[in-house]
């Protein structure tokens, strides 16, 4: 076994040590939610160690088996001393099924039955729009204390679906379920898990390449590895389906992978030989993707030819860095590196864009996320777009038209001066009591906040990375977060079973 080991190229023995070494990580992840349980700082310090010692004697070359044969003694140990551990991913019955794409849709349809047609079917009705929404919601305010939420007639169903528990007990974690390090030393920009899927996650990383990890079944693992970008890459997207993701890269080239074996189908390169900084995948058409550069354009993409779409381009003041799209794919929001945030109109029949709005959130302050939802929670059918900009603030604001209007709503308190951090909406608020966003954060950690809350919003608090958090996702269910940071570490973190 040792000479066949010798025969193997380095580069391959180098991964089979990294594989090896993270599951005995992730081992002691699982478990440090049971150390010193009164004490989270010496629970962190020790999981940081523990990967630095391990990555250590990852290089000095022992053997694999011998690895392994550590890994299974560990764990035994371990479940002597702390009890076995279940591998249920999730205390929610399994039939409860949510995801971004079906709540937003939701905001086309009015629950009234004169919204159905001759046959029962549900039709789109004018009630739908983001200036009436906006005037009826603003109504009910005003009669409500700040910060509350625009109650409907199916709150309380809500409530009861959620078990009537607070905020705080639905976004309690009982600690890390694995670490990723295949990316270490080089940052972890964006991460993602795939569409309405619980165990596939992608990020992308300033080395130049991709993941694509499985977190099921277990041990978790890089399935593939998506490589040709000959820059940092600096975003990406699923297709819908999951069957493609698009990058984007400071080499100039946009790029898409066929998800199943890596393999690049396409690559675009920028007419203007400019870095691409970020990209999003048109909701009613994945054969549209929208594209921002560093020389300020915007550009509409057709992937399929890999051709831009005429009337589909257009400039901002700065450097784009986030797109979002909003449900129905009518209005496109751009944030730049000068502080301004721009909203487009999107013709779905000819991929045309046209300016509409433009708002300065701070002059000079880079935008570098932005996330569009049609409804807050349930009990507010109120389009709202959450924005992470350099103020050291996680801004909230309210669509009040069609022309993509903002408004802001409410502001939370982060550390963010520099880095490109990102939030989301969780995906199930709408079943759960409060709405809550996460967002990561300079000071390395990674922040809940609810957004009914006027006092004291912070849901939770999760510590864990030695970096700042630059992404965070959640999974379709809510069962598993993922965080990536400035220094390459992607952490899953487990929802507490009740």
């Amino acid at each position: 076994q040792c000479k066949s080991l010798c025969l193997l190229p380095l580069s391959v023995f180098v991964d089979l040590m990294a594989a090896v070494w993270q599951q005995v990580l992730a081992v002691d992840a699982r478990y440090n939610a049971y150390r010193t349980p009164t004490f989270p700082q010496f629970r962190t310090q020790y999981i940081r160690r523990r990967s630095q010692l391990l990555r250590e004697n990852a290089k000095c070359g022992f053997e694999p088996g011998l690895r392994r044969q550590y890994l299974r003694l560990r764990s035994q140990l371990l479940a002597l001393r702390y009890g076995p551990l279940s591998e249920q991913s999730s205390f929610r019955a399994s039939s409860v099924r949510s995801s971004r794409t079906t709540l937003d849709r939701m905001e086309d349809f009015e629950e009234d039955p004169r919204a159905q047609g001759a046959r029962g079917h549900r039709r789109s009705v004018s009630r739908g729009s983001y200036q009436l929404q906006a005037q009826m919601n603003r109504a009910v305010y005003d009669e409500r204390p700040p910060g509350s939420l625009v109650p409907t007639s199916v709150a309380e169903a809500s409530r009861a679906m959620a078990g009537d528990t607070t905020l705080s007990e639905n976004y309690a974690f009982a600690g890390m379920h694995h670490i990723f390090d295949q990316h270490v030393d080089s940052a972890v920009p964006r991460l993602q898990f795939a569409n309405d899927d619980k165990h596939l996650l992608a990020g992308c990383s300033l080395d130049g390449t991709l993941s694509i990890m499985t977190l099921s079944p277990p041990p978790p693992a890089v399935k593939v590895t998506l490589k040709g970008h000959a820059g940092p890459v600096t975003d990406f997207a699923w297709s819908l389906s999951n069957d493609i993701i698009v990058s984007t890269s400071k080499d100039g080239t946009l790029r898409i992978w066929n998800t199943e074996d890596g393999r690049c189908i396409r690559e675009v390169a920028d007419p203007e030989g400019s870095e691409l900084l970020c990209c999003t995948f048109q909701p009613m058409n994945n054969n549209l993707t929208v594209v921002g550069n560093s020389k300020h354009h915007l550009q509409v993409v057709n992937i399929s030819t890999g051709k831009k779409v005429k009337g589909g381009s257009s400039k901002l003041t700065g450097r784009v860095l986030s797109l979002s799209f909003d449900a129905p794919g009518r209005i496109l929001w751009a944030g730049d590196d000068r502080g301004s945030i721009f909203s487009f109109l999107f013709d779905m029949a000819t991929g045309k864009l046209t300016k509409a709005k433009r708002l300065v959130v701070h002059e000079g302050s880079s935008i570098s996320s932005i996330t569009a939802r049609s409804w807050i929670s349930r009990e507010a059918r109120d389009p709202s777009l959450l924005v992470n900009a350099c103020v050291n603030k996680l801004l909230l604001y309210r669509v009040v038209d069609n022309e993509g209007t903002l408004q802001l709503k409410r502001s939370f308190p982060i550390q963010h001066g520099s880095q490109p951090l990102h939030s989301i909406f969780c995906p199930l608020m709408s079943f759960r009591q409060g709405a809550c966003v996460v967002t990561g954060s300079e000071d390395a950690c990674v922040y809940f906040f609810d957004v009914e809350r006027n006092t004291k919003a912070i849901v939770n608090k999760l510590q864990g990375h030695s970096g700042p958090v630059l992404d965070v996702s959640f999974n379709c269910d809510e069962s598993l977060l993922a965080s990536s940071d400035a220094a390459g570490m992607v952490i899953i973190w487990r929802r507490e079973q009740k």
